[in-house]
């Protein structure tokens, strides 16, 4: 109830700010993306979102068919690491999975962001794998207002896929070697983060990063 001589004023709403992120393998993408969304925020991964469609029982009775039990777990489940060893080693058996998710990921992504920025959800992250390079199907990169480039040595990058995924040496090179540089990455991001300290470092570094872009770019009218 509004106090006699006084109006109510109601707050504008503002649109939300929809951030991309690129980077190398085990750059740490996942992690950043949980700061920058913050707890009001909304991370959009298409990891996640690609390992809810592998669970369906009509996409394991497809993979399982396709590329044989052994990429099965002891549960009947998708086993992701035999999965990926496969779709790595075998560019048509990539295809065709891709094929088969690629589609359902991207509605779901979309379906996502709409109703994030339908809420008014203030920091939208999109955490999508080669956001760059298939732009052209699903013009994520350039629905982003930021795209933020996750700067990691290759060699941290590596110990950090040796250590918390169980990879061989020299892997993350090899799986990169069909993807976008991280030169021509950098290159079209729109900031630059450094990621290769401790957690706390890196909380700072994204203070900082959204300090900057608050001040640089002035709110969207939603």
């Amino acid at each position: 109830m509004s106090t006699p001589g006084f109006r109510v004023l109601q707050a504008t709403p503002q649109a939300s700010v929809v951030f991309g992120l690129l980077g190398g393998v085990a750059a740490g993408k996942s992690t950043v993306a949980d700061l920058v969304a913050g707890s009001s925020g909304k991370v959009i991964s298409a990891d996640h979102l690609a390992h809810e469609i592998l669970t369906e029982p009509e996409m394991i009775a497809r993979i399982a068919e396709a590329f044989g039990p052994e990429v099965l777990d002891s549960n009947g489940q998708v086993n992701r690491s035999a999965l990926g060893k496969v779709i790595f080693e075998d560019q048509e058996a990539r295809k065709q999975l891709e094929g088969w998710t690629h589609p359902a990921i991207r509605a779901r992504i979309s379906s996502d962001l709409k109703r994030a920025r339908a809420c008014g959800v203030p920091h939208i992250v999109l955490d999508v794998p080669l956001l760059l390079e298939n732009d052209a199907e699903h013009g994520l990169a350039a629905a982003c207002d930021h795209l933020i480039f996750i700067e990691v040595p290759d060699e941290e990058r590596d110990r950090r896929a040796q250590h918390d995924r169980g990879w061989a040496p020299g892997e993350v090179a090899r799986r990169e070697a069909t993807q976008l540089p991280l030169s021509a990455k950098q290159a079209a991001a729109h900031w630059t983060l450094r990621a290769d300290g401790t957690l706390s470092e890196l909380n700072e570094n994204v203070r900082t990063l959204l300090t900057t872009i608050a001040r640089l770019s002035p709110p969207k009218a939603p």
